[in-house]
């Protein structure tokens, strides 16, 4: 079985390669990723999974794997900042609280699809002004939801989470492992 990656994002090719999976292809999914009216963070997150899995082709000897994450609070849902100043309010509303971060994977081959939500809780530290300040000129916060990336410098601010890290960084491994397994696809360690 051959696995195609429908998304762009470089963090989940690394993290992928990082339990020796490398994807055949990539082809990124290309669909509206507006919120519904009255949707919550998990019906959202997971809508645009197996969105992204239903949009890709997938030929008899392929599996495509497909991943969204949000951050929420309460039933906020904050995606990625479109600006400086978007990433400035979420921060803001970030400092000092505890949040969640939603990724759901979806993989799809011509015979069956299967869906997963992860959902992590992150306490992120009081933030100060130039704290912030200093974050969003650093230019870390773009692509990310939330604004933030935990793998990087932003890690500072986190001093607790309770689930998964490589879900807040963009791909739950464990789970991920566990349904590409499923499918029939096993890490290629060594290769």
């Amino acid at each position: 079985m051959r696995l195609v990656l429908a998304s762009a994002s470089p963090r989940r090719r690394l993290l992928l390669k990082q339990v020796g999976f490398e994807p055949d292809d990539i082809r990124p999914a290309d669909i509206d990723e507006s919120v519904r009216p009255g949707e919550t963070p998990s019906q959202y997150v997971m809508r645009m999974a197996c969105a992204k899995a239903a949009t890709g082709v997938v030929a008899p000897h392929e599996v495509l794997l497909a991943a969204d994450t949000v951050v929420s609070v309460g039933r906020r849902i904050l995606g990625k900042a479109s600006d400086a100043n978007d990433a400035l309010k979420f921060l803001q509303l970030l400092s000092g609280r505890r949040h969640r971060v939603l990724t759901a994977i979806a993989l799809r081959s011509t015979c069956k699809t299967r869906c997963r939500l992860v959902v992590t809780v992150v306490k992120m530290k009081r933030l100060g002004e130039e704290e912030i300040t200093a974050y969003i000129q650093s230019g870390d916060w773009q692509g990310k939801a939330g604004a933030y990336g935990i793998q990087g410098m932003a890690g500072r601010f986190v001093p607790w989470i309770r689930g998964s890290f490589t879900a807040v960084v963009g791909l739950p491994l464990a789970e991920t492992a566990d349904l590409l397994a499923s499918f029939g696809i096993r890490p290629k360690f060594g290769a």
